[in-house]
């Protein structure tokens, strides 16, 4: 069986869906009929009722889908070209197959399982389309781990389809407890363009507390209450110095009262080194 070919949502106007083919409100009154039928056979009968029910269904599926209501194309609106292949894939239909036949309801909660998907809705448009509208969640960061990255949303959570190596503008979260926190720190620094546009990694340490990794190596230490007054520490240092400009090893910002700065150890001449400089000036 082939699957059913995706295409990207037009901008039909919904007016203008509901007249495609046959009238959809004659196709499901009729739908509708079989089905009471049905499901009086199977009060008065139980069990055998059950299989004549199922052989009944398979017998409107076949009816409608000789009239044309068969699936020819999924379109997806609301996805990313990177989330659209696993939304079609997680719901599982194919080409051809009886569109009256589809259960909406199991096939929204299979789309929901996939990690792009926050939430989604199932249409279908007959006689031939089942489209799928979805709300991605929001890509926050990647999280590094026991040696592995991942990409998760903004409520900290893995999506599991996502590869890492597609996402190199999300800041990196570093360390246990990173992807559960992430949520509260990167709002924080995100407000500071300077800071952000120089950092590397947030890094948690011991689950409460955040160290921010410079592109040059420096360090900065954050406290594990009241990050936002750290931060506004360090902006007021660095409008009086421009330190974030000049450079730095380390800054500890862990103690309110106190604001700790190691400046950058210039390198150590070796004698080796002294007496290679009036070599390398006389090349």
């Amino acid at each position: 069986m082939r699957p059913a070919q995706a295409r990207p949502a037009r901008r039909a106007a919904p007016a203008a869906r509901e007249h495609r083919g046959l009238s959809p409100k004659l196709a499901l009154t009729g739908a509708l009929l079989v089905l009471v039928l049905a499901l009086s056979v199977t009060l008065a009968t139980g069990g055998r009722g059950q299989r004549l029910t199922d052989g009944v269904r398979n017998g409107v599926d076949a009816r409608f889908g000789a009239a044309g209501f068969r699936l020819k194309t999924i379109e997806v609106e609301g996805a990313s070209p990177m989330a659209t292949a696993d939304i079609v894939k997680a719901a599982g239909v194919y080409k051809n197959q009886p569109l009256l036949g589809l259960d909406l309801t199991a096939l929204r909660k299979s789309v929901e399982q996939v990690g792009w998907v926050k939430e989604a809705r199932v249409i279908r448009l007959l006689p031939d389309t089942l489209v799928i509208s979805v709300v991605e969640h929001r890509q926050l960061a990647v999280w590094q781990h026991d040696g592995r990255q991942f990409v998760i949303d903004d409520h900290g959570q893995v999506i599991k389809e996502a590869d890492p190596s597609r996402f190199a503008s999300l800041p990196l979260v570093v360390g246990e407890g990173a992807a559960e926190h992430a949520p509260e720190i990167l709002p924080v620094i995100a407000q500071r363009p300077r800071l952000i546009g120089q950092m590397d990694a947030l890094v948690r340490v011991d689950d409460r507390r955040w160290d921010v990794r410079m592109k040059d190596g420096s360090l900065i230490q954050l406290p594990a209450d009241d990050v936002d007054g750290a931060l506004m520490q360090l902006e007021r240092l660095d409008q009086r110095s421009r330190i974030l400009e000049l450079g730095f090893d380390r800054i500890d910002l862990r103690n309110p009262d106190v604001v700790s700065v190691r400046p950058r150890q210039a390198p150590v001449l070796t004698p080796q080194s002294q007496m290679a400089s009036p070599t390398a000036t006389g090349l």
